[in-house]
Formats: structure tokens, sequence, C-alpha cells
């Protein structure tokens, strides 16, 4: 994706360049086109990433910054009381998504929907987003993938069956959007609302 941007702002560019005869709007259109690559450029940006060792480990999925976390009656998946850890990811942040253990993904779907403002709480109800259930040793969490007002479109390279490894990158949300974190009763959480998060490092909670 950046590569094919960065090419059309090459083109555009020199075509304006030739085209346009006064300066000053020149160099308009290609500072914007500069500009449009660079945020791009930030927007797609994936960095490596080294995850903590520790199997009863579980690992932010989302860069961002923790808006919520709540006990909850989890009605899918995890089938029992539970506990929502919600970040929120806004456009500087980094958006590929990894996986917060390791173990089998057992359940996955789409839900079509709105596109509220990430932050708000009716957009974990109301917004498109995907829903992956993993088994860990035994255990259980929910993870949803939950898109925005800017972000509209969700990529998970998952399927039922596959195996997921902590920290490993499986997709992102772009432009914007929010990861919910469903965990089993019990869980020691390491983070308080208000944190920020790196996905891949940040450890979320703890099996205990």
């Amino acid at each position: 994706m950046v590569a094919i941007v960065t090419l059309i702002a090459v083109i555009v560019s020199l075509l304006s360049w030739s085209l346009i005869e006064w300066k000053p709007v020149r160099f308009a259109v290609v500072g914007l086109l500069c500009l449009v690559v660079v945020l791009n450029a930030l927007f797609f940006r994936d960095p490596e990433r080294s995850s903590p060792p520790g199997d009863d480990l579980i690992i932010a999925p989302a860069d961002g910054k923790i808006i919520l976390i709540r006990d909850i009656r989890s009605d899918e998946y995890l089938l029992g009381d539970a506990v929502q850890v919600s970040i929120f990811m806004s456009p500087a942040d980094v958006h590929v998504n990894r996986y917060p253990v390791t173990g089998r993904v057992e359940y996955f779907t789409h839900v079509p929907g709105q596109f509220f403002a990430a932050y708000q709480e009716k957009a974990s109800l109301s917004n498109e987003q995907t829903h992956i259930g993993i088994g860990c040793n035994g255990k259980k969490i929910l993870m949803k993938q939950i898109a925005g007002f800017i972000a509209r479109r969700i990529v998970a390279e998952v399927s039922v069956g596959d195996r997921a490894v902590a920290g490993a990158r499986f997709g992102m949300i772009k432009f914007g959007s929010r990861v919910d974190v469903i965990l089993p009763k019990g869980v020691i959480l390491k983070v308080k609302q208000g944190d920020r998060t790196r996905a891949g490092e940040t450890v979320v909670a703890a099996f205990s």
C-alpha cells in the first residue's frame, strides 16, 4: 500500500509540474502529495516487537489507550463471567494487531454493523467487528476487532484451527479503531484504565 501510494504521488507530482504553469500551485500540489505519502507511511508502519516470555501472560493485541475495564457476562464463546479490557487506537497509533496468547483459534465470526466513534461504549455492541476466540492451555479468551467512525476496513487473516502465537501479527483495523479483549473472570490484571499499550509487548493480564 505504501509503495502504491508513493508511486501515484510521484506520477501526479510530475504531471502537475509539467502541466501547471503557476509555480505556487505547483509547490502546493507537490507539498500536499508529500504530506499524503508521509502520513500513509506512518499509518502503515509495522515495527518489530519482542513479546515477554510466559505461557500464563496475556499480551496487548493493539497499540493504544485503555479506555475501559469492566466486569461483564459473556454470552459468546467464554459463556460466563468475564472481564472486558478495551483498547482505543487513534489514527496516530500503529494499527497492526497481534495475538495476545499462544493457543488455537477455536471461534471466528464477522458481525456487520454501524460505524460509531470507537471510544463510545455503544461501538462495542453496534459497530462492524470480528470476533476471535482462542483456546490457551484449557482457558479461553475472546478478542473483538471493532471498526470506528473513520475506520471502515477490518483485516483479520484468521481461520478456525489456526495456531495463534503470542505477539504474532494476524491483521489490522485501518484508520482509527478499537480492540476489546474479553478475559475469563479471575485473571490478574496488570493494567488500569488510562494506561497505554504496545501490541505484542504490554502485559495486560495473567491467568491465575
